[in-house]
């Protein structure tokens, strides 16, 4: 048994741990003015991924691809094959793609990402490959099923100078999606760039 003098030395030990811990507390979270309060609230509803993420989540998985691609309207097409990995990032915000393929028999790989802004209420998409030190940025709109309309830029190479691009995608079957991209031809009319069929593995 302890003494009168030991149990009133734990119990003011308790007490000053107990005061150290709440002022440890009090430094970790600090209290927010109405105006930092405000804030906070609108940065969590504008972080929080929704049912336009979950919708990107379920597109997630392995893929083989078939694409085709073409230089002028109506000329023959150069058809490639490939991979792709699709995952989600961010705690379930971003959707990421690794496309794996070739480009004339020459290894060919691309890094795209696609999320859902929820204060613009607009989907948006970045991509990148082996063939540029650029970036391409694209917004647009999905419908319940997914099918989606884009509109972005890049610099072409040539040109020196941006050149707008109009993208479409749409499942034709839960494992088939089909994706489309338009550019100005050489007469300046938009014209079928590419064309990518995505089988879902």
């Amino acid at each position: 048994m302890i003494g009168k003098i030991g149990e009133a030395i734990l119990i003011t030990g308790a007490v000053l741990l107990g005061a150290t811990v709440s002022a440890e507390q009090a430094q970790e979270a600090p209290k927010m003015t109405p105006e930092q309060a405000a804030e906070f609230e609108a940065y969590q509803k504008a972080g929080t991924p929704g049912e336009q993420h979950k919708a990107l989540a379920a597109t997630a998985g392995q893929y083989t691809i078939k694409s085709k691609m073409w230089n002028e309207p109506g000329g023959p097409a150069t058809e490639e094959t490939g991979t792709v990995t699709r995952s989600m990032t961010l705690d379930g915000r971003v959707l990421v793609e690794e496309f794996n393929s070739t480009y004339f028999g020459a290894p060919f790989t691309g890094h795209g990402m696609q999320g859902f802004n929820n204060v613009t209420g607009k989907y948006w998409s970045t991509w990148t490959d082996t063939m540029s030190t650029g970036i391409m940025l694209s917004e647009g709109k999905c419908d319940a099923k997914q099918a989606c309309t884009f509109t972005g830029s890049y610099v072409d190479p040539i040109k020196k100078a941006p050149v707008k691009t109009r993208m479409t995608s749409r499942w034709a079957t839960p494992t088939t999606e089909i994706f489309e991209m338009y550019g100005p031809g050489k007469d300046g009319k938009e014209m079928k760039m590419m064309e990518i069929t995505y089988t879902k593995l």
